[in-house]
This record gives structure tokens, sequence and C-alpha cells, in this order.
């Protein structure tokens, strides 16, 4: 059966434009495309001094450049952009520069959620990987422990208190893409933020803006929804409609 709107409609009347979910410009769009290219050129810069150590091109000397390149490169240049310029907080538009500058910070970040071994690497040396991440900008507490499996993304939007315990395969995740207005798409970014003594139980999933009380268990499999509140064992709503619940 025919469209009756589209029967009603004019044979010369310009189609409807197709919605897109990402409405960037292509300027920006080009941008993205660019930027997506970060994490294979990081991971020419790693292995290149050991393939010049390996011809015999440089010094052996210099082979310690690799893990430097590969550990050290990404948090120093995310943690210099977001001095010069802060990660935007709330709805962000894509396409906008805030938009390409969390795009930015996300890409030096890929290879590791790649390749989640690297992580692991770390966190089997006891406070190191708490360190790594307050390279990155986050702000973690002492002698706090991670349990295989964590991810942590946006890590500049990480706050986490002291003595705080990961079950495994904990998740955080500052930043969602989420429904604005018909079939369009923006960006949410919020700071989650885990009080004192916590334990985020195992495959939780914490969204943005979610804050932990201090001494609070969180239980496995849960998601802790973005600005609200874990507290006295049960979540609080957050009251901001900013960002999508």
């Amino acid at each position: 059966m025919p469209d009756v709107l589209s029967a009603d409609r004019p044979a010369s009347a310009e189609p409807l434009p197709r919605p897109r979910a990402l409405d960037v410009s292509p300027q920006a769009r080009l941008g993205m495309v660019m930027l997506g290219f970060i994490p294979v050129l990081h991971l020419i810069a790693t292995v290149l001094p050991s393939a010049l150590v390996a011809t015999g091109r440089i010094r052996p000397a210099a082979a310690w450049l690799t893990p430097a390149i590969l550990f050290l490169l990404p948090p120093l240049v995310v943690r210099a952009s977001t001095w010069w310029s802060p990660l935007a907080s709330g709805r962000v538009e894509p396409g906008s520069r805030g938009f390409l500058h969390w795009w930015f910070a996300a890409q030096w970040q890929v290879i590791f959620t790649r390749l989640p071994m690297l992580e692991e690497m770390i966190r089997m040396v006891p406070g190191l990987y708490s360190l790594w991440l307050r390279l990155w900008g986050a702000r973690v507490g002492a002698l706090v422990y991670w349990s295989p499996a964590v991810v942590i993304l946006d890590r500049p939007l990480v706050r986490i208190g002291e003595r705080v315990v990961f079950g495994v395969g904990a998740r955080l995740t500052p930043h969602v893409l989420a429904p604005n207005g018909a079939r369009r798409m923006a960006l949410y970014l919020a700071t989650i933020t885990i009080g004192d003594d916590a334990l985020i139980g195992a495959y939780s999933v914490l969204l943005p803006g979610c804050e932990v009380a201090d001494g609070e268990v969180t239980p496995p499999f849960r998601t802790i929804h973005t600005l609200s509140r874990f507290a006295n064992g049960r979540r609080v709503p957050g009251t901001d409609a900013g960002v999508p619940r």
C-alpha cells in the first residue's frame, strides 16, 4: 500500500533529509577520522625503538624508550591537554570543540582497552596502577585494590577514595552517548566519585556522575546510574536532568 503522505506530496517536492544519529559537520567528522589514527601511531612509535635496536641502528640502551612511550606518553599528553583545557562536563554536542577534545583524550586510551593485558601487567605491582592513573589526572587514594579485568575509561574524570576494593570486571564509564531529541545523540560527561573504604561489586557498571558513599558495598552486576548516589545500601536517583538516567 503506498504511503499516504508520499502520495500526497507533489512530485517536484524535495525529499526529506535523512536523520543521522551522530549529526556532525564534515569538518568535525574529518577531525574525528584524523584523531582516530592516534592509536596506530602510538603503537608504531612504541615498537620503533626496539626495532631499531634489533637492526643495530641505535644503541641497545635505547630499548627503554619502548615501555616509556607505551605507558608514559599517553597519560602525559592527556594530562597536559586537560591542564590546558579541562574536559567538558554535562551534555556535549557532537562535533563541538568539547566533543573533539574528549575524542582526542579517548584515542590515547584505545590501545589499553584493545589490549587489556597491558594494564593487567601494571596491576601486578601493588600501588603502581593507582600511580599510573594519577598521571592521567585521576584522583586515587592510598591502598586501593584492583581485581582483574577492571576497566577505567575517561581517567581524568575519576575520583576514588582510600582503601577502596574493586571486584572482578568492575567498569567505570564517565561518558555515555545517549539520545538528545528525535534520533539524535549527544555525549554526556560527568565525574565518578567513590568514597573511602567502599567495595565495588564484581561486574558493576558505574555511569557518569554517580557517587558511592564512604564504606558502601555495591551488589555485583549492579549498574549505578548517571548522577545517582549509592548510600545506605540503596541507590538514590539524581535530580539533574542534564544527563539521562
